[in-house]
């Protein structure tokens, strides 16, 4: 069962956290200023805009800008400022946080995967999307619009190109997903969110297509690919080809070869400017077409 936070109402505050890499402070004060013109009160909390080594701040203060933002009744959602590296140094101690008793919604991809994995692992939705360097491009941004809406309680739909690797078929089911090596590294641990029966996405950035290919083998000899209801690949990008794939897509077309599920290849998912969001733990139907056109719908 999966709790939503509730809806956004005019005045209702979201914080802007940095849980991992250092963020750009113009970014993080332009997407204030955006949020606070949609009718929001904004927060940007105390060592967002820091800098500890790699990090924005230390792990114990990552820590204290989170659990007071996932603790504060007044906050209704949260902003992650970037990505990077970092999330999972604090992640052990927010689950011990009585994060059931008031949902508040987290926004961000990449690293913050880490958080959408502890958010949805107790139940409460999360919304995979845009940070403050997307934000900071205003309201106009169709992807901006979408996170928004849903912020606001819609469930708006999304249609993106279909390619010839995909396989055609409809599927309902609940979405799991994000950064690949991230939730790669969380399947042992209570955090993992790459279970069988559900409709996974995945995305990533700068691996080497090997790389993604022992992901992807893992996922098989544990058991799970085979038991997933649909894919959904999001964009791969920054990487170099090898001697055996020029394209990381042929390389996934091979891996989901003998599964008749449906697969949705170059989905706007992940670290491009098209980036659309993704709610983490909602139902949806998933659409592969053969009219080259594929839907991602939520239903819950």
């Amino acid at each position: 069962m999966i709790t939503f936070p509730r809806k956004l109402e005019k005045g209702d505050k979201i914080v802007i956290v940095s849980p991992a890499g250092i963020p750009v402070k113009d970014d993080v004060l332009e997407a204030a200023e955006i949020l606070r013109k949609e009718g929001w009160e904004v927060e940007i909390s105390a060592h967002a805009l820091g800098k500890s080594g790699s990090y924005s701040g230390t792990a114990e203060e990552r820590y204290a800008d989170l659990a007071n933002a996932l603790t504060d009744p007044s906050v209704r959602a949260i902003l992650c400022s970037r990505g990077g590296y970092g999330a999972v140094h604090i992640v052990d101690r927010l689950a011990k946080l009585p994060l059931r008793d008031d949902p508040k919604w987290v926004i961000g991809f990449s690293d913050i995967s880490v958080l959408h994995g502890l958010m949805v692992t107790n139940g409460i939705a999360s919304i995979h999307a845009s940070m403050a360097k997307q934000i900071k491009l205003g309201p106009d941004n169709e992807d901006n619009a979408a996170l928004f809406k849903i912020l606001r309680g819609e469930r708006p739909q999304f249609t993106f190109p279909g390619t010839a690797d995909d396989h055609l078929g409809t599927v309902d089911g609940q979405l799991m997903g994000g950064n690949f090596i991230v939730l790669s590294q969380l399947m042992s641990s209570p955090y993992n969110i790459i279970k069988p029966n559900t409709i996974l996405f995945v995305e990533e950035v700068g691996e080497d297509i090997y790389t993604v290919e022992r992901m992807m083998h893992h996922l098989r000899v544990s058991g799970i690919l085979e038991k997933l209801k649909g894919i959904v690949f999001g964009q791969f990008t920054e990487y170099k080809a090898d001697r055996n794939y020029d394209k990381m897509e042929q390389m996934l077309r091979d891996m989901v070869a003998p599964y008749s599920y449906p697969v949705a290849f170059s989905a706007p998912i992940g670290h491009v400017d098209h980036n659309i969001p993704v709610i983490e733990g909602a139902h949806v139907t998933l659409k592969v077409t053969a009219n080259e056109q594929n839907h991602l719908i939520y239903w819950q």
